[in-house]
């Protein structure tokens, strides 16, 4: 009994002493100052005028910030069609939106797009690039990675002499986020152009396979080179998760430049597209 009363002693007072020297430590996070974060996507739905559109304007917060989006408001946003000088201004919704009905999309027309904020002017220009339409939609379990998962499928024909990159959006009815992909015709211009989406049975993520009755909302845009180099890099660096050999993410510049201070430039990217959308519901 005394040699396991002293036991019991012993672990008592190791557990007193390794309780007592815990420290806690504060570690100190460099915050950076704010920048601007510019979501521009000026897109045009085919079949529809295209005139109503916004652009969201932020700042970025600090990591362990409480509030995640931090809305610019007050800022001067216009776009200008270079071909004829025709500029519009955007109206202040006073929530970090930037909204216009006066829009007039022209493919293969150069825009510009000004912000004005906290005194200093940011510029980007780029191109309406003409959209392909989605041909057919279709379900099956035999494209994917799982012959026994439901998965959609679209096609879309690729234009002859053409140089043409894409971005394909897909997003599940109830979903936060989509999924995002882009596609270029370099190894197959003018050809039948396919593409699937499917979702594995991952407990991690809480995703689960599609069933009946599911609804996915499907994006195909027509976009610049410019914009496809961005936004693969964007995709490839959101896909790193836990991957030790990948290359440590840098921050990814658009091309959105603030012409009052270089070093200064926004985050973000303004986008002029033609895009073809369509729902498919599984059965």
């Amino acid at each position: 009994m005394k040699s396991i009363y002293k036991i019991l002693m012993n672990m008592v007072l190791v557990i007193i002493v390794l309780t007592a020297c815990t420290d806690v430590i504060e570690v100190e996070v460099p915050e950076a100052k704010p920048k601007l974060v510019v979501e521009a996507s000026i897109d045009w739905e085919k079949g529809t005028a295209g005139n109503q559109q916004t652009i969201l304007l932020s700042t970025t917060t600090p990591y362990f910030a409480e509030n995640k989006f931090e809305p610019v408001i007050g800022a001067s946003v216009t776009l200008t069609k270079n071909n004829t000088n025709q500029t519009i201004t955007f109206t202040d919704n006073n929530d970090g939106s930037y909204s216009t009905t006066e829009f007039t999309p022209e493919l293969d027309t150069s825009y510009t797009l000004e912000i004005m904020n906290q005194n200093e002017v940011y510029t980007a220009t780029e191109t309406m690039t003409k959209g392909i339409d989605i041909t057919s939609i279709y379900q099956s379990k035999e494209g994917g990675f799982d012959d026994e998962h439901l998965e959609v499928n679209i096609s879309f024909q690729d234009p002859e002499d053409e140089t043409n990159y894409y971005l394909i959006k897909y997003l599940e009815e109830g979903d936060l986020f989509p999924v995002l992909e882009v596609d270029n015709d370099e190894f197959s211009n003018g050809n039948l152009k396919n593409d699937f989406f499917e979702k594995e049975d991952d407990e991690d993520i809480n995703q689960q396979p599609f069933v009946p009755g599911d609804k996915v909302f499907i994006s195909l845009y027509g976009i610049s080179k410019r914009y496809y180099n961005y936004m693969a890099i964007l995709i490839e660096q959101s896909e790193v998760g836990g991957d030790p050999f990948s290359a440590i993410p840098t921050t990814l510049q658009g091309n959105v430049i603030n012409n009052t201070n270089p070093k200064n430039n926004a985050l973000g990217y303004f986008r002029l597209t033609q895009v073809s959308k369509a729902t498919y519901t599984f059965n």
